[in-house]
């Protein structure tokens, strides 16, 4: 499930009488005082690598999220696998380090969601912070959603709601929006694997689903509620799995608080779903100079994405051509991140 993170517009700078920007402060020449804590009493940052599978909590952005598992880290960098809308529970993997370099791994995924949705109201962002636009009397059967539930299965065109990160001619669709304008975006084709029903209680009914990169959860309540004649909108959502991370490892802000090691996982988790190919240290030292290795034995992947270790310790993830393994990232984690299992 997409989702996009509300942007402030900058407040514009002010202009010098030739119409550049004027910068407050000393004149030429003159030395700008210092802000804050000086340079050399600052906290080192880590050099910390790893994931951080967070359940994060309703409420907080993803970005939000990513800063506070920073400072706990006191990290160098950070950054999210997908983001989670503010009024989504569930889970947000946080790469930290040398794992940021693992996420596009972790984005092109499979997702699972449980999401609750309202009858009888479609709103204009497909979910409850919106305006309605559209109401129906109509409530729908168990039986009713279920016999629908099909039709949305497998490949199909989807329509991303216009509240959405998607860019129009370089502008955020939401942002269009936002301003009144009148959003027009085109389908998607998106994949989804699974849909049931879980509870259906009148006018809310909760639904499980697994789909794949793009999937907007929102634009298929939406779609749902216009298929059965009711109008719909999601009230609820928590991400359950995002790739190999899953909500049994995930962990809590407070939990984070109390102990940050016991909750890092190993860079190469991001690479569960591609083989692995344990290789010397010559070999290593190659792969981290960006140079191809020719892989030997019979276990080696024929083609493909691999990645390859070295004494347990990730060294780089590439492709598989011709019998040799090309790095396209390479890794320099030694001691800083924790070994795989």
């Amino acid at each position: 499930m997409q989702d996009e993170i509300s942007s402030e517009r900058a407040a514009e700078a002010p202009q010098g009488p030739r119409g550049d920007v004027r910068r407050d402060g000393p004149p030429r020449g003159g030395r700008r005082p210092q802000r804050g804590r000086p340079r050399h009493d600052r906290p080192k940052k880590n050099d910390v690598s790893g994931w951080v599978v967070l359940d994060k909590g309703v409420g907080i952005t993803s970005t939000q999220a990513v800063a506070v598992v920073k400072r706990l880290f006191n990290a160098k960098k950070a950054g999210h696998a997908g983001t989670l809308d503010p009024l989504a529970s569930g889970i947000l993997p946080i790469a930290l380090g040398e794992a940021t370099k693992t996420v596009p791994f972790v984005m092109d995924g499979r997702k699972a969601y449980r999401f609750e949705v309202t009858w009888g109201v479609e709103t204009d962002t497909d979910d409850a912070e919106g305006r309605p636009v559209e109401t129906s009397e109509n409530r729908p059967t168990r039986e009713a959603i279920e016999a629908a539930l099909p039709a949305f299965v497998g490949e199909i065109e989807q329509v991303p709601p216009r509240y959405s990160a998607i860019k129009i001619q370089g502008e955020r669709a939401y942002d269009l929006a936002r301003d009144g304008e009148v959003v027009e975006l085109v389908a998607r084709a998106v994949r989804i694997d699974h849909l049931s029903v879980i509870e259906h209680h009148g006018d809310r009914t909760v639904i499980a689903a697994e789909c794949g990169k793009g999937t907007y959860v929102r634009a298929l309540a939406r779609d749902l509620g216009r298929v059965l004649g009711c109008y719909g909108h999601v009230s609820a959502l928590r991400r359950t799995r995002v790739g190999p991370f899953e909500e049994a490892t995930a962990c809590s802000v407070a939990a984070l608080e109390e102990s940050t090691e016991m909750h890092l996982h190993a860079v190469e988790t991001a690479l569960d779903e591609i083989p692995s190919v344990a290789v010397s240290r010559d070999m290593g030292l190659r792969l981290m100079r960006g140079q191809p290795v020719i892989l030997r034995g019979h276990d080696a992947p024929l083609g493909g994405k691999a990645y390859a270790t070295c004494g347990g310790v990730l060294v780089a993830v590439g492709d598989v051509e011709r019998g040799e393994l090309v790095p396209h990232r390479v890794f320099h984690l030694g001691g800083t991140a924790p070994q795989k299992n």
